[in-house]
């Protein structure tokens, strides 16, 4: 009828109208708007080339830049940040401009699309190309089969790499985690001031890097100064203290002594990281539970370890795996204060010799390998781990 009035149906009921609204009309979505769609993907190519050759201009040509790093560093900055917004706006038109059924189902895998393209391009492509570089020669030129494997299989070098880096492993998660725990439950008892003040002191080193803690470690507490001069080392400062005589600490490769005490300072490092999860899990245990416990006159002890720990136990388990997966991977701290000297060698620390001082790129690649094995089945425990805890909330 006339001005979209609707006849009435027959029970009654007013028809409904034809257009926009329709069923009809709402079950095929709107169409496609390929202008849309076309300025979309050209806004994509030209942000993305923009961002790039700037890149690559701070990079070849400082000197347009006035050689200033800061000004560069700031140029970046905006410049990665606002070229993400802007390539997120044309990637948000060009879907926009897809049919309503079809864009609904591809925005997602869009949106992930760009940073599983950065993960593929920054982690998997280098990862697989190590692989490959394992079976070639030092210059990656030629295919020599697995004899990069039996060369580093055949080193003693690389079996005490591995040898001290199972003693990594099985020293400082264990203690980490478990003064973590410790001073999580500790702390927790305490008023709320002298709460935050604890723990801060104890997160502090988190804020250090490893070369800097390192060259801490190395410069005042292990530093050696030979007999009848003053002592800047504290540990030798002691020493001398109690009428013995200063030692060379990081060269005392008797009993593994150099490489506990450079294990001491990641657990110096990573503790703070373990006290903060661990805390959190552990006031997260309903307050009820504990109580409970109190008034059937359990002890303080008997309530962490029956009532406490178990709920926190997936918590402790992913810490001790974080922290395991970080010792796996150690370099820093024995390339600064040692550089694999008197028994102190690791995997990673074997892995840059090879590569940057004896220039055998493929043995270097064979070193990574065994490393990434090593480091896989503890990833796919921790995945696991989650997936059960998840299941299990």
């Amino acid at each position: 009828m006339a001005g979209g009035v609707t006849a009435p149906s027959r029970t009654g009921e007013p028809a409904p109208a034809s257009g926009a609204g329709s069923p009809a009309r709402s079950r095929s979505g709107s169409p496609a708007r390929p202008l849309r769609i076309l300025v979309g993907v050209v806004g994509l190519a030209v942000t993305a080339w923009v961002v790039c050759t700037v890149f690559l201009a701070f990079a070849w040509y400082p000197q347009a830049f006035g050689g200033s790093d800061i000004l560069i560093g700031l140029l970046g900055l905006v410049l990665g940040i606002g070229g993400a917004i802007v390539f997120f706006l044309f990637l948000n038109m060009a879907i926009e401009g897809l049919p309503s059924r079809l864009s609904g189902g591809v925005i997602p895998y869009a949106f992930l699309l760009p940073g599983l393209s950065l993960i593929g391009l920054m982690l998997i492509y280098p990862t697989a190309q190590t692989v490959i570089y394992s079976f070639a020669n030092d210059r990656s030129t030629q295919w020599v089969g697995f004899q990069n494997y039996q060369r580093i299989f055949a080193s003693g070098a690389f079996w005490q790499a591995l040898l001290n880096n199972v003693l990594w492993v099985l020293v400082v998660p264990a203690i980490t985690v478990a003064f973590g725990l410790a001073v999580a439950v500790l702390a927790d008892k305490l008023s709320a001031q002298g709460e935050k003040t604890s723990k801060s002191m104890i997160f502090l080193p988190m804020a250090i890097s490893f070369v800097g803690a390192s060259t801490i470690w190395g410069t005042l507490i292990y530093a050696y100064d030979r007999p009848g001069t003053a002592q800047t080392g504290l540990l030798n400062a002691v020493v001398v203290a109690l009428g013995g005589e200063p030692q060379t600490w990081l060269q005392i490769s008797d009993y593994r002594l150099n490489s506990l005490l450079m294990m001491v300072i990641l657990i110096w490092l990573q503790t703070g990281f373990a006290m903060v999860l661990l805390s959190s899990a552990i006031k997260a245990v309903p307050e009820d539970t504990v109580e409970a416990g109190r008034i059937d006159g359990a002890s303080e002890m008997r309530i962490f370890w029956q009532i406490i720990f178990p709920q926190v136990r997936g918590t402790v388990i992913a810490v001790f795996i974080t922290i395991l997966i970080v010792v796996l991977k150690v370099f820093d701290i024995v390339y600064v204060m040692t550089n694999g000297r008197n028994n102190t060698d690791v995997i990673a620390n074997l892995f840059f010799r090879k590569l940057f001082t004896e220039q055998k790129a493929g043995e270097a690649s064979a070193v990574v390998v065994v490393l990434l094995i090593l480091v896989m089945p503890v990833l796919i425990f921790q995945v696991i781990s989650f997936k059960r805890q998840e299941e299990g909330r």
